[in-house]
C-alpha cells in the first residue's frame, strides 16, 4: 500500500513537473512568431529585441530548472501573481463609484456576484483575504508580518465601505499596493542569496558532469531530467486542443450572425449541431488545425513527439503480436520522430504557405509510413527466421508473423495504387513508389529464405546446398536493394538541382550516399570474398568417406551430428561436416577444435593420417590398402606441426619444399581475419605451440 501511493506520489510529481515546463514552451514560441517591426527607430527596435531575448533566455532557464527549483521559482512566482491581483482589484474597486455596474460590464455580462452593496463587499472581502493568506502561505511569512500583509489587503476594502471620498479611496489603494510591493521586493531580496548558491551549485555539476562524460552525455541527461519529449507532446496537444476550441467557436458566431437555415432544414431542426458534423465543415477545422500545428520549428518538434509516442506503442504491439522480446526492436519510437523532423527541415515545412504546407506534410507522412514499414520489416524478419531456424511446429507462432509480412506485402502496393491513381509523376512519387517496391522485394526474400528453412526441417537428410540457396536468395536481394538506393540518389541528385536544393537535403544525401550504398556494397563484396576464399579451403581439404568414417566413430564437432556420407579433414587432423565447415570459416580462418589456422599443404597432406575429434586416427583414402601406421607414428604426429620438419611419410626435401612460400597457396588461405604480424610466420623451423592461438586472443579478433 506504501509502495502504491509512493509510486502514485512520484508519477503526481511527474505530471506537475511537466505542466510547468510546458508554459516556457508557449512563450519561446509566442516570442518566435511575434511580428517584429524594425521601423520604430533604432531605440525603439534596441528596447524590442533586448525584450525578446530576454524572453527567450528567462523561458529556456526556467525550462532547464531543476524539479525543486522549479516548484520554488513557481511558488515565488505565484505569490507575485497574487499579490498583484489583490493590489489590482482593490484599485480597480476604489476608482469606479459604481462599483457593481462596472464589474458587471467587465465580467461580460455574467452575475457573478449579489447586486446589494453589503453582500458585495463581504463577498469581496473574501476574495481578497483568500488572495492574502495565498499570499502569505506561498511565501512563509512569519505570523506578526503575515497579520500585517493581511491587514494591509484589507484596508482599502474598508474605505470603500465607508464610503471616503474617491481620491481618498485611490490614494489608500495605491499606499497599500506600495507596501505589499515592497514586501515582495525584501522577500525576493532575501533569497537572492540561495538563488544564487543554487546557481552556483548547478554550474559546478554541469562542468563536473562535462568533464567526466563529456557533451553527449550531458545532453542526453539534461533531455531525461526535464522530460522534453513530454513537454512538446503536452505543448502541442495543448495548442491544438485550444485552436480547435477558437475555431469551433467562431464556427458557431458566424452560423449565429449569418442566420443560415439550411443546417436545420437538412437535420430536421438540429441547425447548428448537423452543421458542425458536416463532412466538408470537419475537413476544413482539421485541416487547418494540421496547419497551424507545423507553423514553427517548435509546433514540428510537438509533432513529432506526438508521432514519437504513437510509433512506439505501435511497435510495441507489433512486438507484442509476433512474440518478439529482442530491446533493440523497440526504437521505432526513436527513430519515427527523427525521420518526420528530418524530412520537416529539409523541406522547409514550416516556412511554407498554408496551402502548399498541407501538401508537403502529407507527402512527408507517406514518406515516413514506408520507412515504418521497413521498421517493421526489419522487426519481423529476424523472428520469422528463427521460427524456420528451429523448425517450430506450432502454427500459433507461425501465424502471426506471417500475418505481417502479408500486410508489408499488401500495404505498400494499395499505397502505391492509390497515389499513382490519383498524382502524376514526380520526384516525390517516384521515391514513394521504390522505397515501397524494395519492401515488396524484402519481404519476397524473406518469405523464400523462410521456405527454405522449413523445406530443410521436414526433410530428413542434411541439405548441404541449403546455405548456398539462401545465400543467392539474400545476394539477389541486396543486390536490388543496392540498386534502389543508387537510384535514390539519382533521384535526390535531381531534386536538389532542379527543385528544391537546401544544405540539409545534401547532408542527407552524403549520408545516404555512405550508409546505403558504399558500406554496403563494400560489406558486400567482402560477403563474397570471404564465401570465395572459404569454398577454395574446403575444397582444398582432403575428405573421408565410407569405411574411414565407421573407422572413426565420432560427430562433428560443430554441429554434433553423425556423419552420413562425408566428411572433410583439416590439416591439424580434426574432421567436420564440410557445410559447417564453411559457415565456420565465413567467421573466422582457425580451427574450431584447436584454433590452428586452416591452412593447405598438398604434399604434407595427402598422407597425413585424420585424428578424430577424441583423439583416434583415420588412414586416408590413398593410404587404407597399405594398413595402419604403425604405433610410433602416432606420437610424430603429435609432436610435429604440421606445416614442418617433414609429416608421416614425408621426407626431408619434402619438407624443405613444404616450407618455401606457395603463393597460390598464402592466396587461397588469405582472409579479412587473418593477420600474418599477430599469427605470426608460418615456417619449418617454428614449433607447434606457436601456430597454437589461446582462447583470450581468439575471442579479440572475432
Amino acid at each position: 500500500m506504501a509502495s502504491t501511493q509512493a509510486r502514485l506520489g512520484q508519477q503526481a510529481l511527474a505530471v506537475l513537473d511537466v505542466a510547468l515546463r510546458v508554459p516556457c514552451i508557449f512563450i519561446i514560441d509566442a516570442i518566435f512568431n511575434s511580428y517584429y517591426d524594425p521601423g520604430s527607430g533604432w531605440a525603439g527596435a534596441a528596447g524590442k529585441v533586448l525584450v525578446r531575448v530576454m524572453g527567450v533566455l528567462v523561458s529556456g532557464m526556467v525550462l532547464l530548472l531543476s524539479q525543486k527549483a522549479l516548484f520554488r521559482f513557481y511558488t515565488l512566482f505565484s505569490a507575485v501573481l497574487l499579490g498583484a491581483a489583490a493590489v489590482l482589484i482593490n484599485y480597480y474597486a476604489a476608482s469606479h463609484i459604481d462599483f457593481y455596474s462596472a464589474y458587471y460590464k467587465a465580467a461580460l455580462g455574467f452575475r457573478l456576484l449579489p447586486r446589494n452593496g453589503p453582500t458585495l463587499w463581504l463577498a469581496m472581502a473574501a476574495v481578497q483575504l483568500l488572495f492574502a493568506v495565498g499570499y502569505v502561505f506561498l511565501l512563509d511569512l512569519q505570523s506578526a508580518f503575515a497579520a500585517l500583509v493581511v491587514l494591509d489587503v484589507m484596508v482599502p476594502l474598508w474605505g470603500l465601505a465607508m464610503e471616503l471620498p474617491a481620491d481618498v479611496r485611490q490614494l489608500v489603494a495605491v499606499l497599500s499596493g506600495l507596501a505589499l510591493a515592497l514586501n515582495t521586493a525584501v522577500c525576493l531580496a532575501a533569497r537572492l542569496r540561495c538563488f544564487y548558491y543554487s546557481c552556483r551549485y548547478v554550474y559546478l555539476l554541469v562542468r563536473h558532469m562535462y568533464r567526466i562524460y563529456g557533451l553527449q552525455l550531458l545532453l542526453e541527461d539534461t533531455w531525461k531530467r526535464i522530460r522534453f519529449p513530454d513537454v512538446l507532446r503536452v505543448f502541442w496537444l495543448t495548442r491544438v486542443t485550444a485552436q480547435a476550441l477558437i475555431l469551433v467557436y467562431v464556427v458557431r458566431a458566424v452560423r449565429r450572425e449569418s442566420g443560415d437555415a439550411t443546417g436545420a432544414a437538412a437535420d430536421g431542426g438540429s441547425h447548428s449541431q448537423g452543421y458542425l458534423l458536416s463532412w466538408d465543415v470537419f475537413w476544413d477545422l482539421t485541416s487547418n488545425l494540421i496547419i497551424s500545428g507545423c507553423d514553427s520549428t517548435l509546433t514540428v518538434l510537438g509533432m513529432s513527439a506526438v508521432i514519437s509516442s504513437v510509433a512506439h506503442y505501435l511497435g510495441l504491439s507489433i512486438l507484442a503480436f509476433i512474440g518478439s522480446t529482442e530491446e533493440e526492436d523497440k526504437r521505432l519510437g526513436f527513430v519515427a520522430p527523427v525521420l518526420f523532423f528530418i524530412l520537416a527541415l529539409q523541406t522547409g515545412l514550416s516556412s511554407l504557405d498554408p496551402e502548399e504546407r498541407l501538401v508537403r506534410l502529407s507527402r512527408n507522412m507517406c514518406l515516413l509510413l514506408t520507412a515504418i514499414l521497413h521498421f517493421i520489416h526489419g522487426m519481423t524478419d529476424p523472428v520469422l527466421m528463427s521460427l524456420s531456424a528451429s523448425h517450430v511446429s506450432s502454427f500459433r507462432r507461425h501465424f502471426p508473423v506471417l500475418l505481417v509480412s502479408l500486410a508489408l506485402f499488401v500495404l505498400p502496393v494499395a499505397l502505391s495504387y492509390a497515389l499513382w491513381h490519383h498524382y502524376a509523376l514526380n520526384t516525390w512519387l517516384f521515391a514513394v513508389t521504390a522505397f515501397c517496391v524494395e519492401l515488396c522485394l524484402k519481404v519476397v526474400v524473406s518469405l523464400t529464405v523462410y521456405g527454405l528453412f522449413m523445406a530443410d526441417g521436414f526433410s530428413n537428410v542434411l541439405w548441404e546446398k541449403l546455405d548456398d540457396y539462401v545465400y543467392y536468395v539474400r545476394s539477389t536481394g541486396n543486390i536490388i536493394e543496392f540498386l534502389f538506393g543508387v537510384i535514390m540518389f539519382g533521384n535526390g541528385a535531381y531534386t536538389m538541382m532542379f527543385e528544391s536544393g537546401s544544405k540539409i537535403r545534401a547532408c542527407m544525401m552524403c549520408l545516404h550516399a555512405y550508409f546505403n550504398i558504399y558500406l554496403q556494397a563494400r560489406n558486400g563484396w567482402k560477403t563474397f570474398i570471404n564465401r570465395r576464399t572459404a569454398v577454395k579451403k574446403i575444397n582444398s581439404l582432403p575428405e573421408v568417406r565410407d569405411e574411414q568414417l565407421r573407422d572413426i566413430g565420432d560427430v562433428c564437432a560443430i554441429c554434433y551430428q553423425e556423419f552420413a556420407s562425408s566428411a572433410r579433414i583439416t590439416p591439424c587432423h580434426h574432421y567436420f561436416h564440410a557445410l559447417c565447415l564453411r559457415k565456420w570459416l565465413y567467421i573466422q580462418d582457425t580451427c574450431p577444435m584447436c584454433h590452428q589456422r586452416v591452412y593447405v599443404e598438398d604434399e604434407g597432406r595427402d598422407r597425413a593420417a585424420a585424428s578424430n575429434n577424441n583423439g583416434g586416427y583415420a588412414a586416408p583414402q590413398d593410404a587404407a590398402a597399405a594398413g595402419p601406421p604403425p604405433p610410433g607414428e602416432h606420437g610424430r604426429q603429435d609432436a610435429e606441426p604440421p606445416g614442418g620438419g617433414g609429416g608421416p611419410g614425408v621426407g626431408g626435401d619434402q619438407a624443405a619444399a613444404a616450407a618455401e612460400p606457395d603463393d597460390e597457396l598464402l592466396e587461397d588461405n588469405d582472409s579479412i581475419e587473418y593477420d600474418e604480424d599477430e599469427w605470426g610466420t608460418q615456417n619449418g623451423g617454428t614449433p607447434l605451440e606457436e601456430d597454437y592461438i589461446n582462447d583470450d586472443t581468439d575471442s579479440t579478433d572475432d
